[in-house]
């Protein structure tokens, strides 16, 4: 069983902020563990907003707190009627974070039977002990590069083998393959997308991300893979056609990785479209959705590799800087 960097923080960071609290002498000091364990987050951004969030809900419950329980009295229905008015106020802020957090100060006010100005204080200094122990420890983020570089290579795979697989299908009409890349491609771009909205918030000064255009552009040009695949089935074998596609999605599988090539493989793409213009035209139904269904074929081809033009600048020498 793997133990994610969340559980190892809230681990360590529980007894620091107990113990912290009962140094300091602090009334209800493993209520500071409580607020840490709350404060725990899996980004440095989503810390960030949980830490002021808290703390401003816990100030405000101890404001109504002290108000209500002082005027009204210690019972179980003021609490009732403080909730009533606090969560609200929450809401009203966009603070409705802090409310599991301030439960606890609330509780501790309530116990107290009496608030006097030291008592206070006291739970004013558990709150920043609590709350300041889980930023401290969100400041700490493992690095998502490696795995970001591993999602990069799966998804570059899975490319390669359905292209290479489309080729196959087009050379031989051959059906074996049960196309189970494609499903994990997806789910892969989707882990991706995740990972790297998580990496962004965990760089709060970093404006450009270096993996965010790649997955984007990935998950483009993956929707345009499942669209031709439904045209490559409509393409019969015609000899020296069917092989010179084939040959061409060969070479498409080939050419999937980081860098950018794309420009050559559109400069083939369209001798190929020249070619066959100059073949005779369709004389039946069938010829003519034939044709109809490898241009249209061709023209997703187009979008797939213009996508990967526009990714970045080409690494083919001589090209043109788009």
């Amino acid at each position: 069983m793997k133990i994610g960097y969340r559980t190892i923080k809230t681990a360590v960071g529980t007894p620091i902020a107990i113990s912290i609290a009962q140094l300091l002498g602090l009334t209800n000091f493993v209520s500071a563990g409580i607020l840490t364990i709350l404060c725990i987050q899996p980004s440095r951004k989503k810390s960030y907003l949980s830490a002021w969030h808290r703390f401003i809900a816990c100030v405000i419950a101890s404001i109504y707190s002290f108000v209500l329980f002082e005027t009204i009295g210690y019972h179980p229905i003021v609490i009732g009627i403080m909730l009533f008015l606090f969560i609200p106020t929450t809401v009203l802020l966009k603070i409705t974070p802090g409310i599991a957090t301030s439960s606890v100060i609330i509780l501790n006010l309530y116990s107290a039977s009496s608030i006097s100005l030291t008592f206070f204080m006291d739970q004013f200094i558990l709150i920043i002990v609590g709350i300041g122990t889980g930023l401290l420890l969100n400041l700490y983020m493992p690095s998502l590069d490696n795995k970001l570089k591993d999602k990069q290579k799966q998804v570059e795979h899975y490319f390669q083998r359905i292209l290479f697989e489309v080729a196959v299908y087009i050379r031989d009409k051959d059906i074996s393959w049960d196309g189970k890349e494609i499903t994990r491609c997806e789910e892969l771009l989707e882990e991706a997308s995740s990972l790297v909205e998580l990496d962004r918030e965990n760089h709060l000064l970093r404006n450009e991300h270096p993996y965010s255009d790649y997955f984007r552009m990935r998950s483009r040009q993956f929707k345009l893979l499942q669209r031709m695949l439904p045209l490559v089935t409509k393409i019969p074998n015609t000899g020296s056609i069917s092989e010179k596609i084939a040959r061409f999605f060969e070479g498409l599988s080939e050419g999937v990785h980081p860098g950018n090539t794309a420009s050559l493989y559109l400069d083939e793409l369209e001798e190929l479209r020249k070619e066959f213009n100059k073949a005779e035209l369709p004389s039946t139904r069938e010829e003519f959705e034939t044709r109809a269904n490898l241009f249209r074929l061709l023209h997703e081809v187009e979008d797939y590799l213009q996508f990967k033009e526009k990714y970045k600048e080409s690494d083919v020498k001589g090209k043109k800087k788009l």
